[in-house]
């Protein structure tokens, strides 16, 4: 009880008897005031350790406080004036604002997390501006996202789970520039389960054009960075593909995603008989076992055949690789069926790119993309 009281009469000596929200989250608001004062608090602790430890290691200690610099930090709150300490010698270095630092790493986070939900630099500026009063660059806002350079070197080459349940395999369309021309690029992107059901991205690659032949590269990678098997590899159709993927993990149960297959079947048909069609297929991808799915197919076969030669022999052609999922329970097939798992990654990125037009390089496109990334991985859970 006693505590809860010092902390109640601390906590109005702090506040002074602000009330209203401007007064206490506004830019010149108690927080701002007091983000400042914690700084400058820590600063002198920081610096009176550093003088006592000079003590304890020297003979005759000749360094002591030396007066304060000022500084204008910035804030989430706002630009705050601190007073920092200083030694005669020079040799403190402070921990919580490091030398030529000019902000808290709160606002960094800020500044990413902005980023990372597609807004410009002027946008960024401005946003800051009008939320807290703080006045930042252009190219201090550049100089932030772009330090994420050296995380993203690090994320792209860090050792893999050996064993995978199941990698979704897909890749997106990116507008870039080249050589002076803007033209879209595939984004080559893996998504991987864990045997504890965690969902992680493995990695990001950029080429020309989506092909098999790089997609076998892309499976080498993640090879020679510690995947030794895969249980099952959902893709698209494309052509080549479940061959790449075979080349590289000669065990791997290699899905089509029945989505894209439906989605092929339905560009053939007239809007008005699509829903038609898609009942004719869905007993055929929903049937309990691959004996039923064959004898769905002979009926649809027979009933839209004539009219729609092309739907059948994809199915057919493609029936191998469409059914592996029908040989396992509903909890499985959920998993491995389509490659929505990855496309709802993909509208994600959709959404932060929109507003780009397109990207000067590929640098800058894989820059948003992994800090949008970092965002959606947040809110990914273990499978049940």
């Amino acid at each position: 009880m006693k505590k809860e009281k010092i902390r109640a009469e601390l906590l109005d000596e702090i506040l002074g008897g602000a009330r209203t929200q401007a007064e206490i989250f506004g830019p010149g608001g108690i927080l701002k005031t007091l983000s400042g004062a914690l700084v400058e608090r820590v600063l002198k602790a920081e610096l009176a350790a550093h003088l006592d430890q000079e003590r304890e290691e020297q003979a005759t200690p000749a360094n002591r406080h030396n007066g304060v610099s000022k500084k204008l930090l910035q804030t989430e709150n706002g630009p705050v004036e601190i007073e920092i300490p200083r030694d005669r010698q020079a040799t403190f270095e402070p921990i919580i604002l490091p030398k030529h630092s000019k902000r808290i790493a709160g606002l960094d986070d800020k500044i990413l997390s902005l980023y990372a939900r597609g807004l410009s630099t002027r946008d960024i500026q401005r946003e800051l501006a009008e939320l807290y009063g703080t006045e930042i660059s252009p190219m201090l806002i550049s100089r932030v996202t772009e330090a994420v350079y050296e995380e993203i070197s690090e994320w792209k080459s860090r050792p893999l789970e050996s064993v995978y349940a199941v990698v979704w395999l897909d890749a997106l369309m990116v507008k870039m520039r080249d050589q002076g021309v803007v033209q879209n690029r595939a984004v080559h992107v893996a998504v991987g389960m864990t045997r504890d059901g965690l969902k992680k991205v493995l990695g990001m690659w950029v080429e020309t054009n989506e092909g098999a032949k790089f997609w076998m590269r892309v499976l080498a990678e993640l090879r020679e960075r510690g995947v030794k098997d895969i249980l099952f590899a959902c893709c698209d159709g494309l052509k080549g593909f479940p061959a790449a993927i075979e080349a590289v993990f000669p065990q791997a149960i290699v899905q089509t995603c029945v989505v894209h297959q439906v989605r092929y079947s339905l560009s053939y048909v007239g809007y008005k008989e699509r829903p038609e069609i898609v009942a004719g297929l869905r007993m055929i991808y929903c049937a309990p076992s691959e004996n039923t799915a064959i004898d769905a197919l002979k009926t649809f076969e027979k009933k839209h055949g004539e009219r729609y030669p092309m739907i059948v022999k994809s199915w057919r052609e493609n029936w191998d690789r469409i059914v592996p999922f029908l040989g396992f329970p509903q909890e499985i097939r959920k998993l491995i069926y389509t490659t929505n798992a990855i496309e709802s990654l993909n509208y994600q990125f959709r959404k932060v790119i929109r507003s780009k037009g397109h990207f000067p390089n590929e640098d800058a496109a894989i820059k948003l993309l992994y800090l949008a990334l970092r965002n959606a991985e947040r809110n990914w859970k273990a499978a049940p």
